[in-house]
């Protein structure tokens, strides 16, 4: 099923949230603590600043950062040399996936609903005067923000056929302009992933965060089912989602005093392990 395109509504949402604050260098996190106003200015200014900070961070790598970069980099080119046999793995059973999981990976991956659901966690922790639910609210729209622009600034400008336009993985048309050249990397995949990471963050037990990230991982395979996006697209959305979300919450921790699970900054770590016939990704939390 094809369905449309949704980059112009993830610029209209993108911009009104720019465009309903009038002061994003507020108070201290310290200053004025009640004032509904205040708290949103000043959160306002951290989705921003926040992403600002995680796209300036490449400035800052050390060696590992570098090798964590290639590794990726590897990855996304492992499923790119096998691109057309997973595609035509799956469409081989196609029809055997319930349409319901695919509206669901449409849906749960546009704009307007990611920023439906991340507002509402956000508003409820603002008008509750909750600062954690408040600081997640922030890492959600403020990941989302960054990884969105991020991913359809990559789409143009890589112009990649989607798979359903049978012009093959290799096709490119740089700054093309049509939704057929938009497919590297996923959207979708994008949102939802990061939307699950900073949920799943909230969480020590893994008998919780593993069904979180699982429901977060359908869009993206929904995504290479419906002929939207090819593996590697998605494979490297994912990637882009967890350091991106890594990135700002880390920001965050300098700008809010309330940790998740009043034990400090959950440390996670993504590791991938490359080898003859193998390609592994280890995630530890």
């Amino acid at each position: 099923m094809k369905r449309p395109s949704s980059f112009r509504q993830y610029v209209y949402f993108t911009l009104l949230i720019v465009l309903s604050c009038n002061s994003l260098n507020a108070q201290s996190p310290e200053a004025e603590r009640g004032n509904i106003w205040n708290n949103f200015t000043y959160d306002m200014g951290n989705v921003f600043q926040g992403a600002g900070y995680a796209y300036t961070r490449p400035l800052h790598w050390k060696g590992n950062n570098f090798i964590t970069l290639g590794a990726i980099a590897a990855g996304t080119f492992g499923l790119y040399s096998v691109d057309h046999k997973i595609r035509r793995q799956f469409r081989s059973h196609r029809e055997e996936v319930p349409e319901l999981l695919l509206d669901y990976g449409w849906y749960a991956g546009s704009p307007q609903n990611n920023y439906g659901f991340t507002g509402a966690v956000y508003l409820t922790g603002l008008f509750t005067k909750n600062e954690k639910l408040r600081r997640t609210g922030v890492l959600l729209i403020s990941s989302a923000t960054a990884t969105g622009f991020l991913q359809q600034f990559a789409k143009s400008a890589t112009g990649r056929a989607r798979p359903g336009t049978e012009f093959g993985k290799n096709h490119f048309k740089p700054f093309g302009g049509s939704v057929s050249y938009r497919s590297f990397p996923s959207g979708h995949s994008v949102l939802t992933f990061t939307n699950a990471h900073v949920i799943a963050k909230q969480f020590n037990s893994w008998w919780v965060k593993t069904p979180i990230y699982v429901v977060g991982l359908i869009p993206g395979i929904s995504r290479i089912y419906d002929d939207a996006h090819w593996a590697s697209d998605v494979f490297l959305s994912w990637a882009m989602s967890y350091f991106m979300v890594e990135a700002i919450d880390m920001y965050l921790d300098s700008k809010y005093s309330k940790k998740y699970n009043n034990k400090g900054h959950n440390h996670t770590s993504l590791d991938l392990t490359i080898g003859i016939g193998r390609l592994g990704i280890v995630y530890e939390f």
